[in-house]
């Protein structure tokens, strides 16, 4: 069975230690709630907005030492995210940004939506890639990552494609 990068992602999370997500389901984002609500260790904390969801991501890593995590989807929904997260940058707080984007097929295609995400979250986090393959997020996960606990305390954003 292959495993998707939404999976390989959360499976990440997991080993990570992380307890909680703060978020909202988007269709974008269902590949990565999906495997969250069907067996996970992680709690998912539904939120009115994404900018919720990112101060008490924010809020989270601040009271714990460990990286606060808060999902989002496309387009707007991640550009919710930008205000939690510029706060947690300012004031080195950990916290995981994750967002949806629709399947690597249907970018720039059918789909609407499609924002240069990775450039706008740069300025305001330690690290801002998109996922392209499910085999990197190993290296993704690793030590030296963006969801990895033991790093830096500041904001880290990561786009997952849902193909």
């Amino acid at each position: 069975m292959t495993i998707t990068g939404a999976q390989a992602v959360l499976k990440a999370l997991e080993q990570e230690g992380v307890e909680v997500v703060f978020g909202i389901p988007g269709g974008a984002s269902m590949p990565i709630y999906d495997p969250l609500v069907d067996g996970s260790t992680i709690r998912h904390i539904l939120c009115r907005h994404e900018q919720g969801a990112a101060f008490m991501a924010d809020v989270w890593g601040r009271l714990s030492g460990r990286a606060g995590v808060c999902l989002g989807t496309l387009g707007p929904g991640a550009t919710n995210l930008v205000t939690g997260l510029a706060d947690a940058y300012l004031d080195r707080a950990p916290v995981v940004a994750l967002t949806g984007q629709t399947g690597l097929d249907e970018m720039h295609k059918e789909s609407h939506q499609i924002l240069d995400l990775v450039n706008l979250f740069r300025p305001i986090t330690k690290y801002s890639a998109q996922i392209r393959e499910p085999d990197i997020v190993t290296e993704i996960a690793s030590r030296k990552s963006p969801i990895s606990q033991r790093r830096a305390p500041l904001p880290s954003w990561v786009i997952v494609p849902g193909g």
